[in-house]
This record gives C-alpha cells, sequence and structure tokens, in this order.
C-alpha cells in the first residue's frame, strides 16, 4: 500500500552523506572568498577545510578547495549555487571525477619527550616526516601526504608524546586534461 500523499515519485534512493573536494576557480578580487564562504554558512552547509591561493598572476584567477560533506544532491546543489556567484569561472566536485591527487602539509610539535626519542624518530623514518626545528627540548616535524597518512601519523606520534598540530588542510587536482587545457 502506497503511504505517500504526493502524486510525484519519491526518490527510492537517497544516496549517503560522504567527503568531497570542490575546487572553485574564481577572480581574485576583495569579496570573493566572503561570498563563497557565506553561500556555504547561509545555506547551513559545513566547511571542513579550505584553502585559498592564487593561480594565474596575469589572468588574476584563484582557486578555492573546500572540503564539506553532503550527499551527491547536495554536493551538486553547492556546485550549481557556487556558479551563481559572479566571479566563479568553474566549479569541479574531484572526488566524483575521480581522478584527482590530493595532499596536505602538517607541523606536529612533539613536546619534550626526550626519554622517547628513539620511539619518535623510529615513527617519523616510517612516515618519511622531516626533523625542521628542534630547540628548548621540542621537536617540529613536517609531514606531507593525504589526509589519510597524516591521521595515521599523528594518532601513532600521540601515542609516545604530547603534541601540537598546525594542518593545512587538503588541497587537490585534477588529473585529467580537459578540452580547454589542450587548446
Amino acid at each position: 500500500m502506497n503511504t505517500n500523499k504526493s502524486v510525484y515519485d519519491a526518490p527510492k534512493q537517497v544516496s549517503k552523506s560522504e567527503r568531497h573536494i570542490l575546487t572553485i576557480l574564481v577572480d581574485n578580487e576583495p569579496g570573493v572568498l566572503a561570498r563563497v564562504v557565506g553561500m556555504f554558512s547561509g545555506r547551513g552547509y559545513n566547511i571542513e577545510s579550505l584553502n585559498v591561493a592564487e593561480v594565474s598572476l596575469n589572468e588574476h584567477l584563484s582557486r578555492i578547495t573546500i572540503v564539506t560533506e553532503g550527499t551527491k544532491e547536495i554536493i551538486d546543489q553547492i556546485c550549481n549555487q557556487l556558479m551563481r556567484i559572479v566571479p566563479v569561472h568553474s566549479v569541479n566536485d574531484l572526488t566524483e571525477e575521480g581522478s584527482s591527487v590530493e595532499a596536505e602539509v602538517a607541523l606536529v610539535l612533539i613536546i619534550d619527550e626526550s626519554s622517547a626519542k628513539k620511539e619518535i624518530f623510529r615513527i617519523c623514518d616510517i612516515y618519511r616526516a622531516r626533523k625542521i626545528e628542534n630547540e628548548n627540548d621540542n621537536i617540529i616535524f613536517e609531514i606531507a601526504g593525504t589526509s589519510e597518512r597524516i591521521n595515521s601519523f599523528i594518532k601513532d606520534i600521540s601515542e609516545v608524546g604530547k603534541i601540537e598540530i598546525v594542518r593545512s588542510g587538503p588541497v587537490a587536482i585534477s588529473s585529467k586534461i580537459t578540452k580547454k587545457d589542450e587548446e
């Protein structure tokens, strides 16, 4: 028996919520980032990570990389709404494209763990973390890679000593060549 009182068919299956990486190519001008972030907050979408950098000096373009979570339908809605913001040139969901490379950088301060230095350096060797500072009985390591790799490193190193972390959040780029790229 159909309990739906609508004359329209309801979707049979709603996609599951998952992490998506969006890249947004925008004009590099004042207020653009505020408009993009405002669109997210005004509609109740969460931004897990945000990176912005100029990618073309002569064209004054910047790329915004946003990590967010949602169903395919929500992400499609976000992409469509972003394209309505005037200085946005393109929006790509790299998660949907499937052919992208993601990287993140983290600085990890290990606080005065002289008794565990051997284990700290062993873990850092496994993850290829690079020592960049060693003063005041503290060590700072830099690690780059996927978010999962950095999460794993942080989990392992935090079992050895007290740490403080600064992370860049992921940046990503499509490894597919588009028609525009070939011209």
